[in-house]
């Protein structure tokens, strides 16, 4: 059975592709729309509760609107779902992408001036034109020049891209510095690296890097998975993860974090991966 959060069809309409594989009342190509807001969820359903999310600049295949929604799939992950159609615009060629935590929106070169908003980390963007300090965006805001990275400017390190958020809060289908959970946390990080990522822990469980032998010593960058969880190996028994607990992106002690999480009913390690 295909997994519904990377099948693009609903029973109403799918993906032309997948014609003779699924059944639908209706296959359409679909239009490439660009995500428009600092953040958009992607949802289970129209209204419905948060299982992804769409940063500012993300493309996201169209497929259908209804109730105010638009029915499609995330393309840098494939990821399917709902997202509000008001929080979607006209896909335009991105040049850079943010590589700070966050950055703020100006209606000019001025730090003096009141923001506008704000842009998340790994978000793309087309700059208009750059002027020393300050670079105006295609939307008419302004950023810190420091503030961003050409599209082929890439991290080394997903621990250092995953440290840069120790401190944000949880957030269920989170995955930016507004909230973030934990296979959020290790797809942003793998992703401003240039690598492939999917969204979910059970996915990355299933196809990032190689199994480690039961009881292999750890390393830095090591992938370590519960049902429903993973964290990034930091150091020597430490781990850096998004987690409930804290309800935040917070270091712990690797043993203590497996102890912690088996006494609250999250079961035994289920399998440690290496990039």
């Amino acid at each position: 059975m295909s997994d519904p959060r990377l099948t693009p069809a609903n029973g109403r309409v799918a993906a032309s592709y997948l014609k003779g594989k699924v059944d639908s009342q209706n296959f359409v190509d679909g239009e490439i729309n660009q995500c428009r807001v600092a953040a958009a969820d992607i949802l289970g359903k129209p209204n419905g509760r948060r299982t992804s999310q769409l940063l500012y600049g993300d493309l996201f295949l169209a497929l259908e609107m209804r109730d105010g929604h638009v029915f499609g799939q995330s393309v840098h992950d494939g990821y399917c779902g709902y997202v509000r159609s008001d929080l979607l615009g006209q896909a335009e060629d991105t040049t850079h992408w943010v590589s700070v935590p966050q950055t703020h929106l100006y209606p000019g070169p001025n730090v003096k001036l009141m923001t506008q908003g704000a842009l998340y980390f790994g978000s793309e963007v087309s700059v208009a034109e750059v002027t020393g300090a300050w670079t105006k965006l295609s939307n008419g805001a302004y950023v810190p020049s420091s503030h961003l990275l050409p599209l082929t400017a890439r991290w080394d390190d997903p621990v250092g891209v995953a440290d840069l958020f120790l401190g944000t809060p949880y957030l269920w289908g989170g995955g930016s510095r507004y909230g973030i959970d934990c296979s959020g946390l290790v797809q942003l990080a793998w992703r401003v690296c240039g690598l492939d990522c999917p969204r979910d822990s059970d996915m990355q469980e299933a196809e990032l890097g190689k199994l480690l032998p039961e009881g292999a010593p750890v390393e830095r960058g090591d992938l370590v998975f519960w049902k429903g969880h993973v964290g990034l190996v930091a150091g020597q028994n430490r781990l850096l993860h998004a987690n409930a607990h804290h309800m935040a992106v917070a270091y712990e002690p690797l043993d203590e974090a497996i102890l912690r999480i088996a006494d609250a009913g999250g079961g035994p390690v289920t399998s440690v991966r290496r990039p």
